[in-house]
């Protein structure tokens, strides 16, 4: 296996791994069961480390398709710049799942805060998360491309008739 093995086998957890987090976390608020936003935290956690791995594979991963047909710099940058802020985001609420996990365990006064703001950072880790997965997606899948200079490019060629086509003609 390679890197881009690796990257495509893991970066599906964290964003799939914060979506549960997310469900089961309300839940937890919304049942009072504190378990089950324990168990939103420790998804959390772990969302957070295998982000660091889908990190450390993406750069061999680009290494190894950016000059594969259709795929350009250009759409490998986008996806590596949101990922870089989906990361940095998931560090954080990994950090805070921790701490909010120690102030429940504790029985901390400021629980009932962190937990709360724990919802609101994984809400928009779950936005990013969303951003990140279709860029990453766009990657190698061209027909759920929308907006983008290497498919605008990709198009132009295409449209482009070939020497042999003007000959027959």
């Amino acid at each position: 296996m390679n890197d881009a093995h690796y990257h495509l086998v893991i970066n599906h957890f964290p964003i799939m791994g914060t979506i549960f987090g997310v469900g089961i976390l309300i839940a937890g608020l919304v049942l009072k069961r504190m378990i089950l936003q324990q168990t939103a935290f420790v998804l959390f956690i772990i969302s957070a480390l295998t982000g660091f791995l889908a990190m450390y594979t993406g750069e061999g991963a680009e290494e190894l398709v950016e000059n594969l047909p259709g795929i350009g710099h250009t759409i490998i940058h986008e996806h590596e710049e949101l990922a870089e802020k989906f990361a940095v985001v998931l560090y954080a609420l990994g950090l805070l799942s921790m701490a909010t996990l120690f102030l429940q365990i504790k029985k901390n006064g400021f629980a009932k805060i962190a937990v709360y703001v724990t919802l609101i950072l994984s809400l928009l880790a779950v936005v990013l998360g969303k951003a990140v997965g279709t860029s990453g997606g766009e990657v190698r899948h061209t027909e759920i491309r929308t907006t983008s200079a290497d498919t605008t490019a990709q198009q132009k060629t295409d449209q482009t008739p070939s020497s042999e086509q003007e000959e027959e003609e």
